[in-house]
């Protein structure tokens, strides 16, 4: 057996190695269900933890959780292994279908919703709104970093590129995420200016 090049230290605190990404998508191809298991212990805690944070709500988490896990088992190759490794893929999994799911639930609420969301509601929606947004290498390392604790070194091991292009690559994916939260100023002559041109 091979010896591992870095550790993994899941956000539960404990220290595991993760099963390796190609292996354990090739047992999942072919139905073992030990393979979904192992997925699930590595990287359960981490799915959850990033839907709880999107969302506040552990039920919401669980419920993410299981759909994530789900859809591993059910179409394993919407995992490709060559374009990133599944703690990534389950992470932004976990973090896409939190966000959907606020959505959804808001959506139902409908126009009869009579409180409006607490002002940490809104940004932590428009926080992970802008998140999701962004694109897929930009994504992943902010998920590794962020939700799994990953360092730049450790993200480097990660995703396979040279320490500096990991800085770089979080450097840029912070600063879109940014441009994003904050949006462009508004244009001469738009809606604000002929507002205050009416008063």
């Amino acid at each position: 057996m091979a010896p591992h090049t870095h550790e993994v230290v899941p956000v539960d605190g404990t220290t595991r190695y993760p099963p390796r990404d190609q292996e354990l998508h090739r047992r999942l191809v072919y139905g073992d269900e030990t393979a979904l298991g192992e997925a699930y212990d590595a990287y359960g805690a981490l799915v959850r933890a990033v839907a709880r944070r999107v969302s506040g709500s552990a039920a919401l988490a669980d419920e993410v959780t299981h759909r994530v896990f789900i859809e591993l088992w059910t179409c394993p190759f919407a995992f490709a292994p060559g374009h990133g490794s599944l703690r990534a893929w389950l992470s932004i999994r976990g973090h896409r279908d939190a966000v959907a799911r606020i959505r959804q639930a808001r959506a139902e609420c409908g126009p009869e919703r009579e409180t409006a969301p607490e002002p940490a509601e809104e940004a932590r929606t428009a926080l992970h709104a802008a998140l999701a947004d962004l694109p897929l290498p930009e994504r992943e390392a902010l998920h590794l970093a962020c939700f799994a604790g990953r360092t730049y070194r450790q993200l480097a091991v990660e995703l396979g590129i040279a320490d500096t292009a990991a800085t770089a690559r979080l450097r840029s994916a912070l600063s879109a995420l940014a441009d994003r939260l904050t949006g462009p100023p508004a244009a001469p002559g738009g809606p604000a200016d002929e507002a205050r041109d009416e008063r």
